[in-house]
């Protein structure tokens, strides 16, 4: 493997311990309109489409009201998750100091990721940041944005860091190396592993480690 000069995170799972907030703030935002309980697995079941997809799948009828209750409950609840995974932030500031570029592609929409990067006070470490879609997952096609922004670096040189199957298939799609982080409480590792990443890590140590040897 090449020498690493860009690395393209994910968000949710991934460089912070969100996705529970997520879920809350779904429940929170779609029970009192549907009148009954929502489980975790029906949640999630829609991931793929940002959150505005998610609303539409569950209340389509209310999907204004839906969207912006989402919206209002992931700020308020945000201090449930109030830091990125520990260790996160000082990886970020090391490799901007080398000078490694950075960018993100996420599935979140627009303002609930520009509402988490403040929270983390990461709004200005990233390049390139590209949000998700209602209509369904484009992982792939942001990563191809940043690769096609990037015309310097060499595919071989990037590497995408995500906590999910679809971001080590959007990853191969497009021809980068993928790595998989497998840290947070909601990772499934044996999802991950059979999808052959170029490497899987359990803990932040272990891949501020390895990004030590390969930058």
């Amino acid at each position: 493997m090449e020498k690493i000069k860009a690395i393209i995170f994910d968000l949710d799972g991934t460089l912070a311990d969100t996705l529970p907030l997520c879920i809350e703030a779904f429940r929170k935002s779609v029970e009192p309109i549907a009148q009954r309980s929502i489980t975790d697995e029906e949640i999630i079941a829609t991931f793929g489409p940002s959150e505005e997809g998610t609303i539409m799948k569950l209340v389509p009828d209310h999907y204004e009201k839906g969207i912006a209750d989402y919206l209002r409950f992931y700020e308020e609840l945000h201090h449930k998750c109030e830091k990125p995974f520990t260790g996160m932030a000082d990886i970020l500031k090391k490799l901007k100091t080398r000078y490694i570029k950075l960018a993100m592609v996420t599935g979140k929409g627009r303002y609930s990721t520009a509402v988490s990067l403040k929270q983390f006070g990461m709004t200005d470490l990233f390049e390139i940041i590209e949000t998700g879609s209602p209509e369904g997952p484009r992982k792939a096609e942001g990563i191809q944005y940043v690769i096609d922004q990037w015309t310097d670096i060499k595919k071989t040189e990037m590497i995408y860091v995500g906590d999910a199957p679809g971001d080590i298939i959007a990853s191969k799609q497009t021809g980068i190396p993928v790595v998989a982080a497998a840290w947070a409480g909601t990772a499934e590792p044996e999802k991950l592993i059979p999808l052959k990443p170029e490497a899987i890590f359990y803990n932040i140590a272990e891949f501020s480690e390895w990004l030590q040897t390969n930058t």
